[in-house]
């Protein structure tokens, strides 16, 4: 994998994994969504007009953009996995900025996770 492609790979799942975070601040504000109050205009528009929820959609479409130039340029079997790494970064994002917990067990997987990625990188 060249350096370019590379860096459109991180960048991508950087921008996937920050907009994930941004939608679940913006959830975190409104609370617990229902399926009946998915479904009602002033609840979806109380949502959508959270400068997180617009900020982190904008987000998913830019790293739709970019994946779609990394996966031009790298084998999928290599791209994909590398998404990720995403998890790293909402889990430490989750735990400093949302104070989530994040416990052993999950510390343990995410190294596991961790070790994965490295291994493909260099195949």
């Amino acid at each position: 994998m060249t350096s370019y492609a590379a860096m459109l790979v991180l960048s991508g799942v950087v921008l996937n994994a920050l907009a994930q975070f941004l939608l679940k601040m913006a959830t975190n504000k409104v609370g617990v969504i229902e399926v009946s109050s998915a479904l009602s205009l002033g609840a979806m528009s109380a949502l959508f007009l959270q400068w997180p929820m617009i900020l982190g959609l904008f987000c998913y479409g830019f790293s739709l953009l970019i994946w779609l130039m990394a996966l031009s340029r790298v084998d999928v079997t290599l791209a994909y996995p590398m998404l990720a790494i995403g998890y790293v970064i909402n889990a430490f994002a989750a735990q400093y900025f949302l104070n989530e917990p994040v416990s052993l067990q999950r510390w343990v997987a995410i190294g596991v996770i961790v070790l994965g990625v490295a291994l493909l990188a260099r195949s």
